[in-house]
């Protein structure tokens, strides 16, 4: 179980944000895609994360002008990544080890995809339900 097996089935549209843009406008596109983080992109090249916790943080330092900030001064940089030939089993234990619930999927120094702990967690859970329904019939027909 790979990285890329995950994209597969999620698809390959990648939600981003530049890092000149404004912490309002982070906050609108999270709001707008209902999603907890998008990579800060320059080019083709991730050079950030901004998610959910940034947006606290920044409000906890600059209060309600928090907002008007560019999101470069808010992100998290430099981001962590993961390439798609990754096992989803080192790529959970990574975002444990960091604390982190986000990564994007690079290849070629090219951002192919980003996944959170939660496509991670339920594609674990699929697989497992699968293989014990595999391991069902198999005893049942036996």
């Amino acid at each position: 179980m790979t990285i890329a097996a995950i994209l597969r089935t999620k698809g390959g549209e990648v939600v981003s944000i530049t890092a000149e843009q404004t912490v309002g406008d982070a906050v609108a596109l999270l709001a707008e895609r209902r999603v907890g983080a998008v990579p800060v992109m320059a080019g083709d090249a991730v050079v950030g994360i901004f998610s959910e916790r940034d947006v606290i943080h920044a409000i906890a330092a600059h209060g309600g002008g928090a907002m008007t900030r560019s999101v470069a001064d808010t992100m998290t940089a430099p981001p962590i990544t993961v390439a798609p030939g990754e096992a989803v089993i080192g790529a959970l234990s990574l975002m444990t080890r960091r604390r982190i619930r986000h990564l994007p999927v690079v290849e070629q120094a090219r951002v192919i995809g980003f996944v959170s702990i939660g496509d991670l967690v339920k594609y674990r859970i699929d697989k497992i339900e699968a293989d014990a329904e595999a391991m069902r019939s198999y005893i049942q027909s036996a």
